[in-house]
């Protein structure tokens, strides 16, 4: 209560921040006037003016308000847009290193380009990070123009170029890709045998756009370069065969009611007792296993390993759900962004057990070559900022691991979307059927209709109910990605219906009556006329859609996360366009079925609901976003135990690589092993020879005061303590070779979860 009435007197520390940075705001506004008179040679010339003043002292943040100016004026000229003052307050920001949400439609890609600017005077490169290859090429290709214009060069790297086409991008004053494509150039570049095979430069700042997706929702999934290893892909498909014979527990109860148990929630089996001796009995005649052998001997783990994933592959991993079958080859969907991954592969043998499912080629298991998690590469730059439409949300996670607070940016027009109460239905069929209505309902009144599914095997079932009932529509998911741009070009025209995966969720931009610049880009050689044409079919659609409402989002079911729901409504609204959602939800669904509350199910079952009847209730929205919640924060837990666990392993990561690179940058690498072993030497001795140990030999100190002199005269690259392996201490006059020190935890700038 306390709070509350001091927020409202003083506002919140998020409208204080607002406030401070309006004031740098004013100063920007005030040489708008100024920089309106110059010529496009003299505006150009300011980035070698800003550069030089950088050079003689002078700081990014002294510079901030002249370079925004400049930026801003630019964009006028070149792109036809000029900055909003609450964008302005999204670049400084980003430029303070720091996350701004701002609602979708806003125009973060226009406000990147003013910290992206401002960041890339000093020639050290910037990193503009996107979710996928589509938007970062996009997004390139739109800003580049603005860029260039002030003297700026700006590449894009993508999967498939080689590396002369990557250090050509990297060496750009700007750089555009994908988290992961930046995140395997780092590994690979730490796998380089000479400074010249290495591509990427020094990590000085990034900002990642659609921050919550990338070091949130994908720091689950490790970063792994890996190679084949020698070993039968023929075993995984008599395992699989084998695992057709098992049963799942009916019961969860009775373990006596199948061979195996289901744990959804965490994508896991367990075999019961009848279980284990069920497999072992298959296993024997098969002649996997011998006549007295056990599963659980040291020599059959690896087949009772097998055994768990060809089940967890038959039982909890689905076609066109978690993966599609493309080309004879299993490629894996991204769960939160709807988009297909290839070359990624499950580890612990998973993949292969899907592949042996689906009957294609089985590829050999690999064996770990390099490895990282997004949340340790990115915590790798000088500095780190972000943008997404929904982080406030997260904003815990954000402070407690990457020490990133949260803006949120006011709109620069009032949200008048409205955001209709789910509908909730006892079974999906009858969830599926209200949503055609509402579709047939919407399309009537002409208003586009965008229908957001959580898999592709839903978009499809959706697909088919909609074309028995005659309706024209288009379908975006994993198997159309080719079709994304001009799907998403006509999907604001009046009537249209789009069926998309969560690839219509984030960096979509959804235009109420069409997209005419897309129309044009399909003519060839358009003259002015045909332009002018479009462009006022375009208007009467526009002001049509408008008229009836604006763009329909319907949700057929709620996500796991909260901030992938709100990624879907944004779609409709944006820029203070009107617009509705709906989510239609049943008890059936994923969510409500494995983290619901029982409570809510019994409730809907006591109201004695007829057939095709909803229950629209406070409760229930309650009961939704609860078990959103308790899933947001198992996942939680799950990515703290990743990092923490791989904070050990990037301690000793770090040294590693340092050492690799001051080998490789050395011209003669005696001096670094004449160090490794005098320091060697010297610890043996120390751990060794007592304290006080041969006090009367002069030479012995002699010799212990030179091997130090000639140890810290070098270059120490070793930032590890000293200390020696088994081997060594066995043996104290047996010190052949250099042992592998563990390093110190250095203190970092970066918190690490407690």
């Amino acid at each position: 209560m306390i709070n509350n009435l001091l927020r409202k007197v003083v506002g919140s520390k998020n409208d204080r921040e607002v406030k401070r940075m309006n004031r740098m705001v004013a100063r920007v506004n005030a040489l708008e006037s100024e920089y309106e008179g110059l010529d496009d040679e003299t505006l150009k010339a300011r980035t070698d003016v800003f550069r030089e003043r950088l050079n003689k002292g002078e700081t990014l943040d002294a510079l901030l308000p002249e370079a925004f100016a400049t930026v801003r004026e630019a964009s006028k000229r070149v792109m036809g847009m000029r900055h909003f003052d609450v964008q302005v307050i999204g670049g400084i920001t980003l430029h303070n290193g720091r996350i701004a949400e701002m609602k979708t439609g806003e125009g973060k890609t226009l406000v990147a380009t003013l910290a992206v600017y401002l960041n890339a005077l000093p020639a050290k490169g910037v990193h503009v990070v996107t979710v996928n290859d589509y938007l970062a090429c996009r997004d390139a290709d739109w800003m580049r123009p603005l860029y260039e214009s002030l003297g700026l060069t700006v590449g894009t790297i993508y999967a498939g170029q080689s590396p002369e086409e990557k250090r050509r991008a990297y060496g750009c004053d700007i750089t555009y890709g994908t988290n992961n494509e930046f995140g395997f150039d780092y590994l690979r570049d730490n796998m380089a045998f000479s400074l010249e095979d290495k591509v990427q430069r020094d990590l000085h700042f990034a900002i990642v756009d659609e921050v919550d997706s990338i070091l949130i929702d994908e720091a689950r999934t490790p970063l792994i370069i890996s190679g084949a290893v020698d070993e039968n892909t023929e075993l995984y498909r008599v395992v699989d065969r084998l695992a057709t014979g098992l049963t799942p527990c009916s019961d969860e109860e009775d373990p006596e009611s199948g061979d195996f148990t289901l744990d959804e929630k965490q994508k896991q089996v367990e075999l019961t007792e009848g279980g284990h001796n069920r497999v072992e009995e298959l296993m024997r005649a098969e002649g996997l296993l011998g006549a007295e052998d056990s599963l659980y001997a040291a020599q059959n783990l690896n087949l009772l390993q097998h055994m768990h994933s060809a089940l967890r592959a038959r039982h909890l991993y689905h076609r066109d759900v978690d993966y599609i079958v493309n080309d004879g080859q299993v490629v894996i969907v991204d769960e939160h962004t709807g988009r297909s991954m290839p070359g990624r592969r499950w580890s612990e043998g998973l993949h292969q057990a899907v592949e042996a499912k689906e009957g294609v080629t089985v590829q050999r298991e690999s064996q770990t070559l390099a490895s990282t998690t997004f949340q340790n590469y990115f915590r790798l730059y000088d500095k780190l900022s972000g943008m997404t439409g929904t982080a406030d949300t997260e904003a815990f996670e954000f402070r407690q691991i990457y020490g990133l607070d949260v803006v949120v940016i006011p709109t620069n027009r009032p949200l008048v979307r409205k955001d209709q109460n789910d509908l909730v239905y006892l079974s999906a069929e009858e969830k599926f059927d209200a949503i055609i209505e509402d579709v047939k309902a919407q399309t009537e009144n002409g208003r586009p209709v965008l229908v957001g599914t959580a898999s592709i095997e839903t978009s499809e079932y959706l697909a088919g109910l909609m074309r028995k009932a005659g309706l024209e529509f288009n379908v975006l998911n994993a198997k159309q990605h080719q079709s994304e741009a001009e799907i998403i070009a006509q999907a604001g025209r009046p009537g249209a219906i789009t069926i998309a995966t969560n690839m219509a969720g984030r960096g979509t931009d959804i235009v109420l009556g069409g997209n005419w610049e897309a129309e044009v880009a399909k003519l060839e050689s358009p003259d002015e006329a045909q332009i002018e044409r479009l462009k006022r079919e375009w208007q009467e659609r526009h002001e049509a859609v408008l008229a009836a409402g604006g763009l329909h989002v319907i949700g057929s079911e709620r996500h796991e996360s909260r901030r992938i729901d709100n990624q879907l409504r944004g779609r409709s609204g944006r820029q203070g366009d009107p617009g509705s959602t709906r989510f239609f939800l049943s008890l059936e669904d994923n969510l409500m079925r494995l983290f619901g509350s029982d409570r809510v199910q019994r409730l809907m079952q006591a109201m004695g609901l007829e057939k095709g009847e909803a229950i629209e209730h406070k409760m229930v929205s309650n009961a939704v976003e609860r078990a959103q919640k308790k899933v947001e924060g198992r996942n939680f837990d799950i990515r703290k135990q990743l990092l923490e666990y791989d904070d050990v392993a990037n301690d000793q990561r770090r040294v590693i690589y340092d050492q690799r690179n001051d080998i490789l940058g050395a011209e003669d690498v005696s001096e670094n092993v004449m160090g490794i072993r005098e320091e060697v030497m010297d610890e043996a001795i120390s751990s060794f020879v007592p304290p006080r140990a041969c006090r009367s030999s002069g030479t012995w100190r002699a010799s212990r005061r030179t091997s130090r002199a000639s140890s810290t005269s070098r270059h120490r690259w070793w930032n590890g303590p000293r200390t020696t392996s088994a081997s060594t201490r066995s043996n104290c006059g047996s010190v052949s070779r250099p042992c592998i020190a563990r390093p110190t935890k250095r203190r970092s700038r970066w918190p690490v979860p407690s």
